[in-house]
Order: structure tokens, then sequence, then C-alpha cells
């Protein structure tokens, strides 16, 4: 009896407030007269925010053009038909030209979209080795299995980077000219490549593999590029600070999207005469021309936008804000008739 108590005793919470379950406690009762104002308020201020959001994403100027080359559509249509759904040939380029009759408020954003391309397919999404792209020499020659069958090249080499996303890697580029007057030449728009990544990504999730005598293409020695790739990756650019996994156009790439239409940063506009927005005027963007997308039944753009304070053009959040804001104050009203119609009735059974 006495070892029973004993242990019972051992295993017995303290006896404080907290572990006894003491403490005071406030358990709120709803009534009518709390509920309604905090629907109403609640819709009125998702109303507001919705408006603002709604009306600033309107305010933002985009110009789009596709490029895929559909039959008529474009000039692009020579380098998709060569293609013929596979890649097109070699330094297949094409042209767009355009005309701005006023200031194109700057600052300008320049993207490329790609339509019915499954990024958030499971398959492809995990294969990738985030090891190997981490800058691991022990990954670099060894990628994990989710690379298959982009983990070994025909020869047997590892691949790097291995994986389904990275041999995907968009290809296309773009260059933009500016005809300043009629008749006149036309004068290379600078495009800021650098800054396109999320910060974490660049700095944090890849890394290239410690250089081996000063050289990165020595560290890389004894793997092989992804099968669509022509160049290996350490030669993605002449810029030491942006080529191997650190390139910023792979880095941004490989955050996959979670829609099958989407749009990936190309580069910005804000250096020299073009800090403000792109002048009136003639524009001709030239087109390198290599990523295929007819295969698979997909489209491609490129998108010059400006931006608000909220970002980009994005017209759902706004719209979303507005139906929840009025669902708020639709409930609220009918909790208020509810409310009256079964008070009444209250009242006349108590008389």
């Amino acid at each position: 009896m006495t070892w029973s108590a004993t242990a019972r005793g051992a295993h017995q919470p303290d006896n404080t407030a907290f572990t006894q379950q003491r403490l005071p406690a406030w358990q709120p009762l709803l009534s009518a007269s709390i509920a309604l104002p905090l629907f109403f308020c609640a819709g009125l201020a998702f109303i507001g925010l919705g408006l603002g959001l709604y009306y600033s994403s309107n305010g933002i100027k985009e110009l789009e053009y596709d490029y895929t080359g559909d039959l008529g559509t474009s000039n692009c249509s020579v380098c998709a038909a060569a293609g013929q759904g596979r890649a097109p040939p070699p330094r297949c380029s094409c042209a767009w030209y355009f005309s701005l009759p006023e200031l194109f408020q700057g600052p300008v954003y320049l993207y490329y979209e790609l339509t019915n391309f499954y990024q958030n397919y499971r398959r492809y999404g995990v294969s990738r080795d985030d090891e190997q792209l981490s800058g691991l020499p022990s990954a670099l020659r060894h990628p994990a299995n989710e690379c298959a069958p982009y983990q070994l090249s025909a020869a047997g080499l590892p691949i790097a980077p291995c994986g389904a996303i990275a041999n995907s890697l968009f290809n296309d580029s773009f260059s933009l000219w500016h005809q300043r007057r009629a008749g006149g030449p036309y004068v290379e728009v600078p495009l800021d490549r650098t800054g396109i990544a999320w910060w974490t990504d660049y700095h944090v999730k890849f890394r290239n593999p410690p250089l081996v005598n000063g050289s990165l293409a020595l560290a890389f020695q004894g793997t092989a590029p992804p099968p669509n790739w022509h160049r290996p990756v350490y030669e993605l650019s002449t810029d030491p600070n942006n080529t191997g996994f650190i390139n910023q156009d792979f880095v941004v790439w490989m955050r996959t999207a979670a829609l099958p239409t989407f749009r990936k940063l190309y580069a910005r506009i804000r250096q020299g005469n073009y800090s403000a927005g792109l002048p009136r005027g003639a524009y001709r963007v030239n087109i390198t021309y290599n990523y295929p997308v007819r295969a698979f039944g997909g489209h491609k753009r490129i998108i010059f936008s400006s931006i608000s304070w909220m970002g980009g053009k994005n017209p759902f959040l706004g719209i979303a804000y507005l139906v929840v804001g009025s669902l708020c104050i639709l409930m609220g009203f009918v909790m208020l008739v509810v409310y009256i119609r079964y008070q009444d009735q209250n009242d006349e059974d108590e008389e």
C-alpha cells in the first residue's frame, strides 16, 4: 500500500495553478451585438483592400507578343516550322517590331511566358539534386537517383546539373533595340540581367563546387551537360559571378511554377536613358528562337510590364478580396434578418 501510494504520487503533476488547470479563463459568448459588427467591419475592410488591389493591378501597363510561330501569326513561324515540333535549327532568329506612342512608364520588366507547361508535375518537380546544386563535390560525382533518367550520360558520366528541370532549361534569348527617330539607326537598349533571381536562391541554395587550380571548368571536369544543352554549365556566361550553378537564368528556371501558364523574369530595363521607362518611338526585339513548345501544344510570349506597390499585374488577388468581403457583408445581413425575426418571436412568446 505504501509503495503504491508513493508511485502514484510520483506521477502526479505539481500542485500549481497551471498544471492543475486552475488558471483564470475567459470564454467569449458571441451575441448578435458582437458578431454582426465584426462581419460588417471585416466585409468593408476586405472590399476596400480588394478595390485598391484591383485598380492598382489594372493601372499596370503590359505589352505582350506571342512568338510561338503559329502559321500566319508572326514572322517566327519559319523557325517553328523548321523544327517540326522538335528543336529548331541552331541560330534561327526572328524579330518583333512595335511602336510606342508615349512613354512606357518604368521601371520596365521583361518576362517570358510559357503555356501548357506543367512544372508542377511531381516526377518533374523532384527531378533534381539540391546537394549537387549547393556545390557539394560528392553530389557532383554521384547525382541523386531522383534525377533519372538524366542522372548519367550515355558515356556513364554524371550529368551536372542533373534532372529533368535542368534539362528543360529555357534557352531563347532577346535583345531590345530603339529607333529614336523615323529613318534613324536602331540603338540597343541595355537589359539588366543581374538580380533577377530570388536572393535566397542565389546566395543560399545555389553554389558552385570549389575551384580546382582557380578554374571552374576543372571543377566540372569528368561531368557531362544535360542532353538538351549545347554547352556545359560553366560556359553559361562569360561573367565568373554569373556562370555555373549560380547563373541567374538557371536559378530562375529551377524555381518551378505552380500553374501550367507561368512567367519568369528575363531582365529589367532601368539603365542609362531608359531608367524612367521606354520613350516613345519604334522598337525591335531580336529573338533567338531555340526552345521548342509546339510538341506539347504550348505557346511562348514576350511581355513588357510595369509594376506597382503590389508587384506585377495580378487581378485575381483583388477579385478574391472583393468576393470574400461581399460574402461577409451578405452573411451579416442574413444573420441580421434571422436575429430580428427570432427576436420578435421570443418577445411574442414572453408576452
